[in-house]
Order: C-alpha cells, then sequence, then structure tokens
C-alpha cells in the first residue's frame, strides 16, 4: 500500500495527513495548534521537517499494524505566505524528503492552492477563502488568477480582520458622538475588551492584532441578526469586497464556479445573504458551490494526483512548485 502524505501549515497550527495513494483515502491525522515559525529567512524549513518527519514515521508505524504500509511517494506541503516566505522550504524541502524517505514527487503550494484543491478539485473556477484574512484564486487550469490576500493593513478586505476592525470603529464613533457610530457594537466592545479609552492601548502592541480584531466579528454578526443597522451596513460592505475578489478571479468566458471555504463564512446569513446578491450581480451565469473539502484534503487531493501523474492545476514559481 503506497501512501502520500497532505500537510497543512498556517497561522492556525500545522495538520499532516497520512492517505493511501490509491484512493486518497485518509488513513490518520495528526494536528498541532502551534505554527511553524517564520523568521527574517521566512518560513522555517528546519522546524517543519522536525516536526514533519517524526509524526509521519508514527502514522506508518501505525498503519503498519493493521493494512500494512509501504512507501511515501509523494508529498504535498500547502503553507500560508508561500509565495513570499517559502524561499527556505523551496530550498531544503526536497533533499530532505528525498534523503528520508525517497521520495522524489513534491508539491510546495501557497495555501490558497491547497484550498482551492480542497475546495473544487481539479476543475476550473474559483475558490475565496476567508479567515483570519482573505484571498481569492481562480484558474482556467493554464494558470492562475489571484485577488487580495494582502494582509490587514493593506487589504484582506472582508475578511474577519476587516469586519472586526469596522466594528470597532464604528464602537469608537458612538463612544465619541460621530455620526456611524453603533451603541449597540460600543457595548460589546466594552463587554469583550474593556473600557473603549483603554481600546488602542489593548490593541496596537498586540502581535496577533489581526486575529484579535477578527475575533470581533462574530459581534459583528451578532448586532446585525438583532437589526442593528451599521452592522448590517458592515456586513454588506464586507459582501461587496468579497465578490469583487471572486470576480477578479473568474476564469474569462467560463460558466465557472465559485466556492466559499473558511471560518469566515461560519457568521452564516448576516453575511451569506448580501453576499449570494453581490455574487449574482457582479458573476451573473456563475454558480456558487459548496466547498468539498479544506486546505488538508486539498493537500492530499494535490498529493494523490502528484503520484498517479494526473495533475491539471497549473505550476507556478510562486504558487505551486513541483519536483517529480
Amino acid at each position: 500500500m503506497t501512501l502520500v502524505v497532505g500537510v497543512d501549515s498556517g497561522g492556525s497550527g500545522l495538520r499532516i495527513a497520512l492517505a493511501r495513494a490509491a484512493d486518497r483515502v485518509v488513513l490518520e491525522t495528526v494536528a498541532s495548534r502551534e505554527p511553524v515559525r517564520t523568521g527574517p529567512d521566512g518560513i522555517d524549513a528546519g522546524q517543519l521537517l522536525g516536526r514533519l518527519l517524526p509524526a509521519v514515521e508514527a502514522m506508518r508505524e501505525r498503519a503498519a499494524e493493521g493494512a500494512g504500509a509501504g512507501p511515501v511517494v509523494a508529498v504535498a506541503v500547502g503553507a500560508a505566505g508561500m509565495a513570499t516566505l517559502g524561499d527556505r522550504l523551496r530550498a531544503e524541502l526536497p533533499e530532505a524528503l528525498e534523503r528520508a524517505w525517497g521520495v522524489r514527487r513534491l508539491a510546495l503550494a501557497a495555501d490558497a492552492v491547497t484550498a482551492y484543491a480542497g475546495a473544487l478539485g481539479q476543475r476550473p473556477g474559483a475558490v475565496v477563502a476567508g479567515g483570519t484574512g482573505l484571498i481569492a484564486l481562480g484558474t482556467d487550469l493554464t494558470g492562475w488568477r489571484r485577488a487580495d490576500g494582502w494582509g490587514h493593513l493593506l487589504g484582506d478586505c472582508g475578511s474577519g480582520a476587516w469586519i472586526g476592525r469596522a466594528g470597532l470603529e464604528a464602537a469608537m464613533r458612538a463612544y465619541d458622538g460621530r455620526r456611524g457610530g453603533s451603541a449597540a457594537l460600543l457595548a460589546r466592545a466594552e463587554l469583550r475588551f474593556g473600557p473603549a479609552a483603554g481600546l488602542p492601548g489593548a490593541l496596537y502592541p498586540r502581535p496577533d492584532r489581526p486575529a484579535v480584531l477578527a475575533s470581533f466579528a462574530p459581534e459583528v454578526a451578532e448586532c446585525a441578526v438583532a437589526g442593528d443597522p451599521v452592522a448590517v451596513g458592515v456586513l454588506a460592505r464586507a459582501a461587496t469586497h468579497i465578490a469583487e475578489a471572486a470576480a477578479a478571479v473568474c476564469p474569462p468566458g467560463a460558466a465557472g464556479e465559485v466556492a466559499l471555504t473558511g471560518g469566515l463564512f461560519k457568521l452564516g446569513e448576516p453575511l451569506l445573504g448580501p453576499l449570494r446578491a453581490e455574487l449574482r450581480a457582479q458573476l451573473p451565469g456563475t454558480r456558487e458551490v459548496v466547498a468539498a473539502g479544506d486546505p488538508l484534503a486539498g493537500a492530499v487531493t494535490v498529493a494523490g494526483a502528484l503520484a498517479e501523474g494526473t495533475l491539471r492545476l497549473p505550476e507556478d514559481p510562486r504558487l505551486l512548485q513541483l519536483t517529480r
């Protein structure tokens, strides 16, 4: 029984799956909430390997006690920041994995690519991956189109951090007595973070500031459900931004599919209602489909297709680099 390995490395931790190559059925998954370090040289390849290699060996031993386990024939690593911070992974992982397991088929992908593969497989279309941040990725299977994913200071428009920041701005407007304020959001902000006047000091020094902002997005959604017009307006603007990102990456001239994936969309109807309306307006002729799986499932999909020689997703020096 030959095996493939899928890896999902992001800001919320590291997940590793061992799967059968023949049918991509996952045998076991291990997860850690500790992210792989990122330093001045980018993603720490040594730390990733130090966690990946023993985890897979332990899973292979457990698999061998059951139906038997053969060699690992392909690996796919999806990592947040691969496009700009993945130079060490690209330089070190191919040789290290060949030395450890004899595996030569390796895919190093941005996490947006594995999110795409998890959601749509190898079909043309567009995927919006939303959580603390937000990125849209589309392909006609000849090349990739990307929109946003520029972080909470330069973009990620419509993301959890964007919604949370907009909600907190409305809270501070209410605190000041300015137009556009929301007393409901102010009350929720003070309940969560303490007195409004102390919010800048509590928020600005935080190294996890985007995640803290995003933690307020569910409060905005709850205020919208309760009928607060300012919260409703924040989510309507978020929906417009998300649909704009999807429209920017949809393959031209195709009767495309759009999938939404990530924790952002667990906000539910307060966001999804206006978003569906915006997608219909900005992308007539396309249809929203349910994401088939998450980024870890996408990594397994890419690894399995690479093992079979059936990978159709386009190579790209920053988004999807293949070693065969």
